[in-house]
């Protein structure tokens, strides 16, 4: 159905480009993928996309999963292994490029493929991309072609998650089309999928993004997540922190540094570079939260605060080796060994701990 009304519904055309339609009546997407070839996602509510993955195991096909490095437990899809009986899954971490460069990608790799195991997927293959700058996008084609076997490809992933800005890297090296053209070259056009022909008649299949509920990124206007999330590679920010101290991450999350075993340690906090990190006691800082957050704590603004954002949930941990704490859609923090800390963030997003990466 045609909508004036609401840029992120599906169906959505501005007033002004509706009034000189004509002959032909269509939305913004399929302007955008008729005219530039650009496929832009679209979300499905929760049970649009389990009715969707549930055809996916009466298919014969590879199905590509791709996740944002950065939030990987808020872009896992609950129970896929189960929904897509015996085909086999490819897991693609993406914004690869935004990691700082002294981490070694096999680490990373073993990470993803261990927090994967745990949340119940058996990936083949484990493969970090970068869909923004078009970084191992050909080893990525290479390595579809090789388990595919002939079959279809299915590739599926939650919103947020760089999907679509990959499925538009890959048609422009299969294609090679990189100016505007007049007519889409790929048929399925409808909100459920999108069909890119493959040379030996099967098809590399674009599919809907479904919400995950349980990410930073539905939390915050899109202005706030450019400034929260990160956008270039990541420059580790060092801390001395003594027992007893937080550190706010804009007014994101919370970092509190309990004990450690010394009297002053050394911390690493890997973030967007532009968000703003302050210190304060342990002891003030509920009180500082209270007055600071959407003021010089932000994003989120005050307005968000009182609205959408959810409030902080505390978690505690004691670390037995060298560990990153994990806050999913934001970084990391990364603390010694025998160090009781407690990592706060909206209630529903992730807060996790490993070993250290780097």
């Amino acid at each position: 159905m045609i909508q004036t009304m609401n840029p992120d519904k599906a169906g959505y055309t501005p007033q002004s480009a509706l009034n000189k339609q004509k002959d032909e009546v269509y939305c913004q997407r399929c302007f955008r993928l008729r005219h530039y070839n650009e496929i832009a996602d679209v979300d499905y509510s929760d049970d649009d996309f389990l009715r969707f993955l549930n055809q996916l195991s009466d298919k014969e096909a590879l199905i590509v999963n791709v996740i944002d490095i950065f939030d990987f437990t808020g872009s896992l899809i609950p129970g896929l292994q189960r929904f897509v009986g015996n085909n086999p899954i490819l897991l693609v971490g993406n914004k690869e490029d935004l990691l700082p460069r002294s981490l070694k990608r096999s680490k990373i790799k073993d990470w993803m493929r261990q927090s994967a195991n745990k949340a119940g997927l058996r990936p083949i293959d484990v493969f970090l991309t970068s869909a923004k700058k078009g970084g191992q996008v050909d080893e990525l084609l290479a390595a579809i072609e090789k388990y595919r076997e002939g079959r279809d490809v299915y590739i599926v992933g939650v919103t947020n998650v760089g999907k679509s800005t990959l499925i538009n890297r890959i048609i422009n090296q299969l294609t090679g089309v990189q100016e505007l053209i007049t007519t889409s070259k790929f048929p399925g056009t409808t909100l459920d999928r999108i069909e890119i022909p493959l040379d030996d008649g099967h098809f590399l299949i674009d599919t809907p993004g479904i919400i995950h509920r349980n990410q930073m990124a539905h939390y915050l206007s899109p202005k706030e997540l450019r400034l929260a999330t990160p956008q270039k590679e990541i420059k580790p920010k060092t801390y001395q922190l003594q027992a007893g101290q937080t550190l706010f991450l804009s007014a994101l999350a919370r970092f509190d540094f309990i004990k450690g075993p010394k009297e002053r340690n050394g911390i690493a906090i890997y973030l967007d570079n532009n968000l703003k990190v302050h210190r304060t006691k342990l002891a003030n800082a509920d009180q500082f939260y209270a007055k600071h957050a959407g003021e010089i704590l932000q994003p989120p603004t005050k307005k968000e605060l009182e609205t959408t954002f959810p409030k902080l949930v505390r978690y505690e941990f004691k670390t037995t080796e060298k560990s990153d704490l994990v806050f999913a859609g934001l970084g990391w923090v990364t603390v010694p060994k025998n160090s009781n800390i407690a990592g706060w963030a909206p209630e529903g997003v992730g807060v996790t701990i490993r070993k250290a990466m780097i």
